[in-house]
């Protein structure tokens, strides 16, 4: 097999690769974040806003977790920043 065609054959798996994670993403209703600590910021952001409950949602929102996950999550964020 010559070069192109290996690269040909690798470049159609992972195309299908993508699109299967396209699916499993849309599936289960989760939103890709190139960079998690850029979803984190706006959570961060409300927090130190004083804005608790918003920031509480906004994690929810994002990562699709529960309520009690959330706010543990939040209330895990508020000690590391010392608020």
């Amino acid at each position: 097999m010559s070069t192109e065609q290996e690269l040909s054959t690798l470049q159609a798996r992972i195309d299908e690769l993508e699109d299967r994670l396209k699916y499993l993403y849309q599936h289960l209703r989760i939103e890709y974040v190139d960079d998690p600590h850029a979803a984190n910021a706006k959570v961060i952001e409300l927090i130190k806003s004083g804005n608790k409950i918003e920031a509480i949602k906004a994690y929810r929102e994002i990562y699709k977790v529960g309520l009690n996950e959330a706010k543990l999550a939040v209330e895990g964020m508020e000690a590391k920043l010392g608020l």
